[in-house]
């Protein structure tokens, strides 16, 4: 079977991790078509570890630091296939992967996004991910508010699509993946497969940062907002809204978050982030990170046990 995918990893300070990813995509029963590196800016060796692969499908380009969208977007224009498949640089593929998006294309023909389950590996153990457990075109948004449909290293695009709608929003440093997500399942449908072929690392360098700064873009969630939708749409963008502001607020940024949970306070199903968005936004600013890892550390725990 001939391969029309090609593969977009964004790069950026990953050494230690970057090989063993690649090696993850070299290793597939169905070859891609292409691998493309896009190092954004790395300080570290990140780019030399990609070189000493050493194979003819990688292609590495060097960018300066513009963010994961601006690297994804450069991925997507440089690409020579129709599909074009998502790959964080720390996070690994089961070796079954390609050939199963490859799969659900010829038997789901013409969406926008096919994706898998995917694993969460913490650096101790593996747990599946709370994702659908059938196969087929799902309904986004709806099944979106209480599992993972799409995240960006168990998913590929269509590759027409994808630019037509602009690619990622350059600038966001949190939710961009989300925030095209909504752009992409409002025009096109979205295919799944319940099987687990990705490793998704929490336990990995460099995962976010953590100081805030604001961030320098025209792309909002407050944007996506639209009055007249008859789906789900705006309960997912409030859920991926409030869930960043969250996070935004745990770093400092007091008024961005307070901004997002007045705009999202319409929602019904996020009632509970809204609720913690507002608490954590009234204590002092030195509390609120290690009262939030401590509440995410619980419920990991209590997630993985099944409780």
């Amino acid at each position: 079977m001939k391969c029309n995918i090609s593969v977009a990893i964004p790069l950026y300070n990953k050494e230690r991790e970057i090989a063993r990813t690649l090696r993850s995509v070299l290793t597939q029963t169905l070859p891609p078509l292409e691998i493309i590196v896009v190092d954004d800016g790395s300080t570290d060796h990140s780019a030399e570890e990609v070189e000493r692969i050493g194979s003819p499908l990688v292609r590495l380009i060097l960018q300066e630091n513009r963010g994961v969208s601006a690297a994804r977007n450069r991925a997507l224009e440089e690409a020579r296939g129709e599909y074009v498949a998502l790959l964080d640089g720390d996070d690994l593929w089961e070796c079954g992967y390609l050939a199963e998006i490859a799969r659900l294309i010829a038997t789901y023909p013409g969406c926008g996004a096919y994706a898998t389950a995917f694993r969460v590996d913490d650096g101790h153990t593996l747990t599946l991910g709370n994702t659908p457990q059938t196969e087929g075109v799902v309904d986004f948004f709806t099944e979106s508010l209480t599992r993972y449909v799409l995240i960006p290293s168990t998913t590929t695009l269509d590759r027409s699509l994808a630019r037509s709608l602009g690619g990622f929003p350059e600038g966001m440093r949190m939710g961009e993946d989300q925030y095209f997500w909504t752009r992409l399942a409002r025009t096109a449908k979205v295919c799944f497969s319940p099987e687990p072929l990705v490793r998704y690392s929490k336990a990995a360098s460099n995962r976010s940062a953590s100081i805030y700064r604001p961030e320098q873009t025209r792309f909002r969630f407050e944007d996506l907002y639209d009055p007249a939708t008859t789906d789900a749409s705006n309960e997912y963008i409030a859920r991926a809204a409030l869930g960043k502001a969250l996070i935004v607020s745990a770093k400092g940024g007091t008024q961005e978050a307070a901004r997002s949970a007045d705009f999202f306070s319409y929602t019904r199903y996020s009632r509970r982030t809204l609720r913690k968005v507002r608490l954590l936004n009234r204590l002092p600013v030195s509390w609120r990170t290690p009262l939030l890892n401590a509440y995410n550390r619980l419920v990991w725990i209590l997630a993985r046990k099944g409780m």
